[in-house]
């Protein structure tokens, strides 16, 4: 039997993740473990290996087959665009995809005004921008706070993730539309799809059944 790689991304979906697949009878402490320095975990016994890796990289990895699964926010697998499968919506680590910016920039959305957008998902921006408000707009590719964006005058908007809003709010900025709601989703690559379909149904039966 061939080894069944999960690619998970970094940061507090892991411990998540981790519980979940923990009530699917599925355990590897070591994931979990924040002094290893390992890079690959492994449960002999299920024939499952495990990584964690950089969210972006999540959905890059499952298309290319380096690994069979991979777990990561929605907000991911929408902006990198990857062929893969999408098959279960976890429902934890909630949050929405924003337009925020000064409560004066609500004008310029609403009278679909040439404006900057400044974010860290250019093609969420740019899909909701022209292809569902039909508005030209400056994108403007950003990799840290972009709240700082309307701030400085570097852009009238931001395109972001919002879960409290409240540093937003911190920052005199609020939300101006929403674009999705977002969550944790399970990807699979293709071809394993085809080639490991029992074990692979198997354990998203078993997640589903195991979700609050």
């Amino acid at each position: 039997m061939r080894y069944l790689t999960f690619a998970l991304g970094k940061g507090r979906l892991v411990n998540q993740t981790m519980e979940l697949l923990d009530k699917c009878g599925i355990t590897c402490n070591e994931v979990t473990d924040k002094n290893t320095r390992k890079l690959i975990f492994t449960n002999e016994e299920l024939k499952l290996k495990f990584f964690l890796a950089k969210g972006p990289d999540v959905p890059t990895y499952v298309e290319y087959g380096a690994a069979d699964i991979g777990i990561v926010g929605e907000d991911t697998i929408l902006e990198e665009q990857r062929n893969v499968y999408e098959v279960l919506d976890l429902g934890f680590g909630k949050c929405r995809m924003c337009v925020a910016g000064p409560k004066s920039a609500k004008e310029l959305l609403d009278h679909h005004e040439m404006i900057r957008v400044a974010s860290k998902y250019p093609n969420i921006a740019k899909d909701y921008f022209y292809n569902k408000k039909n508005q030209t707009v400056d994108i403007i590719k950003l990799n840290g706070s972009v709240e700082l964006g309307p701030i400085v005058g570097l852009s009238d908007v931001i395109v972001d993730i919002v879960e409290t809003g409240s540093t937003l709010k911190a920052n005199g900025l609020e939300v101006l539309e929403e674009i999705c709601p977002l969550s944790a989703r399970v990807i699979v690559n293709q071809v394993s799809m085809q080639i490991e379909t029992d074990r692979i149904r198997k354990l998203i039966k078993a997640m589903k059944e195991n979700l609050d």
